[in-house]
């Protein structure tokens, strides 16, 4: 289960040739991104209303209608996801936030949950001095652990190879959401430093 929106950049093909670079934001205000983009997500899929989803986006992410969002995630909404555990749980990023060449700050990574985990990709640009949501993508994946493939059993003789078709199905053949979440990063807490960055927070 997987939906996603992005909103177009007519300028970003200029700047690809700029590697990321590690964005000046602290713990806080990444939970903040983090978990109000998700729980407003919730509230429309919940209200089949996404209006304030699409009006706490940056302009270029309100080029979509709210309708189009509607569309969008019409799957999660009609699988009833609930997303209110994120409110309570930590994320894990498995993409520390980076400001991309083209200006956006990018973030990804999941909320570890029993039976399955919420998985997201979220773009910001910046507007006015803040953070404002530009691309979205959600998802949702097992996080039960796999069971190991038993031991072959000690013989004399060789034993042969397990035909290729009685493999259970892999991650690969999944949706992008289902796939294994990349090693986790937590969060390092916070650090009341001042910067002298002018970067939103």
């Amino acid at each position: 289960m997987f939906a996603a929106v992005m909103a177009a950049i007519a300028s970003a093909g200029h700047a690809q040739a700029q590697a990321p670079k590690p964005a000046q934001i602290d713990r806080n205000g990444v939970l903040m991104l983090v978990r109000s983009t998700l729980l407003a997500l919730d509230q429309a899929n919940k209200t089949g209303n996404y209006t304030v989803l699409r009006d706490i986006g940056a302009p270029g992410f309100q080029s979509n209608s709210a309708a189009r969002l509607g569309e969008i995630f019409a799957k999660l909404r009609n699988d009833n996801l609930d997303l209110s555990g994120v409110a309570v749980i930590d994320p894990q990023l498995n993409l520390l936030p980076q400001i991309e060449a083209n200006g956006l700050m990018h973030m990804a990574g999941f909320f570890p949950s029993v039976p399955t985990q919420v998985n997201f990709d979220l773009s910001f640009a910046p507007v006015n001095g803040q953070w404002r949501l530009f691309g979205i993508s959600v998802g949702v994946g097992s996080s039960a652990p796999a069971a190991p493939e038993p031991p072959s059993p000690p013989s004399a003789q060789k034993q042969p190879a397990a035909p290729t078709g009685a493999k259970a199905p892999t991650a690969a053949k999944s949706p992008p959401a289902a796939a294994k979440p990349a090693p986790a990063i937590k969060l390092a807490p916070v650090e009341n430093k001042p910067t002298a960055n002018p970067q939103p927070k």
